[in-house]
This record gives C-alpha cells, structure tokens and sequence, in this order.
C-alpha cells in the first residue's frame, strides 16, 4: 500500500499568476517543492496534480509525475480527491500545497506517523508554537487549540485561546495551524464530497467541516513553520536565501 504526496498546483495564482513555474533559482518553483517532498522517508510516491498542461509539461521535464485534473475544483483538497480517487492501492495520502519548496521532509514524515500511531483518526496536520503578538492576533494566521490527547478541538482566524486576564510574558502564545494534510485515502474521498459546513463557511477553513462532522483530526507539534510562497516580495526573499544556501555550488 502507498503513501502518496499529492501537491496540487494551479498556474492562475492573484497575487503571483505563473507561480508554480516561476524559475529564478534556475529551476521552476514547483520542482523544489517536488524535491522538497522526495526528502520525506515515508512517502512512496510524490504527484503533482494541476489543470493546467504548462505545469505538467514542465513536471515531467524535470521527471516528476504530474496528474491532469479539472479546472473547476473549488479548493486544493478537491484536486487531491480527485487524483486520490485513481489510487486505489494508496493508503495515506498527503496534501503537500505547491507554494512550499522548504518543507522539511520531516514535518511530512510526521503527519504520515500521526496517522499511523492514532488509528481512530482519518486525518493529520501540524501546528507550530506562536511567538510574536503580531502573529497571534493576524487573521490570515490560523489558529489551533488542542484537546490533552492532541487532536484539535478548534481553528480560528481569531486569537484563540483568548488571554482573558492578559497574555502570558513567556512562552508561547498558542499554536499556529500549518496547512499540511495527512488523510487516510477513502476519508478524503468522502469528505471531499460532503457541502461546505456552517462553520466553514463563516470562518473560511476547510478543515472545520472535518471537526463538524464530528471526525477528530489528529495535530503533530513541529519547530518551525515552513515558509510558503504567496506574492512576488516572498518568492524574492525565497530565491536569495535558495542562493545564499548553494552558493559555490
């Protein structure tokens, strides 16, 4: 049985159309992002899912596997169902988002063995600690709150848990929700086709129609956050630390 990346990609981006072919560092975005998975021990197989033909033209240039998907998916997840649907012998079946080129191949591992250490679970993601107030308080940071068995109880735009009393001079602020996915393969498939939730809806965050649906989701810790690719000014910041890395290379 396999356990598959699947990393959907989309060329019409608003803030940055083009991303995933964007190719400063003298490789298009979506191959770090291919190789960035391939770091990962526990994946079997890493496919790039995408509408569009430049795309997977260029996947298969540089030898990667790329998989041609509808073009009026509503969301990643969708695109991920729909490609998870043609593997019937994939068991988990990770959501690797194509604007993620320094994932670390051990937050991947993790989501695959938080799955596989909590068998009531059908699904995985990861959270980091939130160390600024800035953070804490942006709504376009998702926050988490965790249950003592480590699966999620809530996410929120909003600052959650709210400090009634004040917030604590140390430590951290509560945890930032990571958009990284773990699934176990038919749970993706049946909650792919399941209507947006109420919750959903109000907060934006596809992952409240797991919790509403009563399924619990499983919530692994890790260090630092990946660093995704959203506008030009953070692919530019993205492409001088590429090169600060491989300098002399």
């Amino acid at each position: 049985m396999e356990i598959v990346a699947v990393i959907p990609a989309r060329y019409a981006s608003t803030r940055l159309p083009g991303k995933p072919l964007k190719a400063d560092t003298g490789r298009p975005l979506i191959q770090h992002v291919v190789e960035a998975a391939k770091r990962a021990r526990r994946l079997t197989r890493v496919i790039v899912a995408t509408d569009d033909q430049r795309i997977a033209d260029a996947v298969r240039q540089f030898g990667g596997e790329a998989a041609m998907t509808r073009a009026d998916h509503p969301s990643g997840t969708d695109r991920v169902a729909e490609v998870a649907a043609t593997l019937p012998d994939a068991r988990i079946i990770v959501n690797l988002q194509g604007d993620e080129p320094e994932v670390s191949g051990e937050a991947l591992d993790t989501l695959v063995e938080l799955l596989e250490r909590d068998p009531d679970c059908p699904m995985a993601t990861l959270a980091t600690p939130i160390r600024d107030e800035a953070t804490y308080r942006a709504p376009g940071c998702v926050k988490v709150v965790l249950a003592g068995s480590g699966r999620a109880l809530y996410f929120s735009r909003s600052p959650i848990p709210m400090y009634r009393d004040g917030l604590p001079p140390d430590g951290p602020l509560g945890l930032l929700h990571l958009g990284l996915y773990a699934y176990r393969r038919d749970f993706l498939l049946s909650i792919a086709g399941l209507p947006p939730s109420p919750l959903e809806t109000t907060e934006k965050l596809e992952q409240l129609r797991v919790l509403e649906s009563g399924t619990p989701i499983a919530v692994g810790i890790v260090d630092e956050p990946s660093i995704g690719i959203d506008t030009p000014e953070d692919y530019a910041r993205f492409v001088a630390r590429w090169r600060a890395e491989n300098a002399g290379t």
